[in-house]
Parts: structure tokens; C-alpha cells; sequence
């Protein structure tokens, strides 16, 4: 059996703020609006589903997700751009091959973890 990744969904009490955060922080782009519940979201390759709790599904939902995470290859720059936005650094730590990471707080709860290309 194969599997592929075909979407990270987050639920958001404010899904406009939400998508704006990923669009202004992490470069996303929106692909298409879910009509009466939110958005689509390409971010670099990975699709981001956004929406509040959907009243039609019967599982306990929540809001949020823990992290995500993204690499980039200029790691002063892109925290500096993420402070200059405002974002909250939570944690500053070096990872298993001695590059710099980052923890920073997302919408609802949630982090992204910034990686510094090894």
C-alpha cells in the first residue's frame, strides 16, 4: 500500500487572520476558497486546508494543529523577517547536525519550527 500526503488541515476560530499569518510569514498561496468554510492554501508544494469547526461533521474536531515545519536557507533573514512581522519566537535551539531551529507561534496555538539548511 502507498500512501502520499494530500493536505494538512487546520481549524481556526479566525480563519481569515489564520491565512494571513501563512501567506504574510511563510510565502503561501491561496489556490481556492472552500466555498462556505475557508481556504486552500499552497504552501511550497503542501496543500493547507483552512477552516473553523464545520458543522456537518460529527467527530470531535478541534482547533489548531502543533507544528509544522520549514527550512530555509538564510536563517538570520528569515527570523528577522518573522520579528519584523511581529511573530513570537518561542525557542532558539541547534538541531541534530549543529544548524540553528527555531519554534515560533502560530495562529490558534500552533508553531511552525524554522530550520536552518544544514
Amino acid at each position: 500500500m502507498a500512501l502520499t500526503v494530500q493536505h494538512v488541515h487546520l481549524k481556526s476560530p479566525d480563519v481569515k487572520k489564520t491565512m494571513q499569518y501563512y501567506i504574510e510569514n511563510f510565502g503561501a498561496t491561496v489556490k481556492a476558497e472552500i466555498p462556505g468554510r475557508g481556504w486552500q492554501l499552497d504552501l511550497h508544494g503542501l496543500q493547507l486546508n483552512l477552516t473553523g469547526i464545520i458543522a456537518d461533521q460529527n467527530h470531535e474536531q478541534h482547533y489548531g494543529i502543533e507544528h509544522m515545519a520549514v527550512v530555509t536557507d538564510d536563517y538570520p533573514a528569515t527570523l528577522a523577517a518573522l520579528r519584523g512581522n511581529g511573530v513570537q519566537v518561542l525557542e532558539e535551539l541547534k538541531g541534530g547536525s549543529g544548524n540553528r531551529v527555531a519554534f515560533v507561534a502560530a495562529p490558534d496555538g500552533a508553531q511552525m519550527e524554522i530550520i536552518e539548511k544544514a
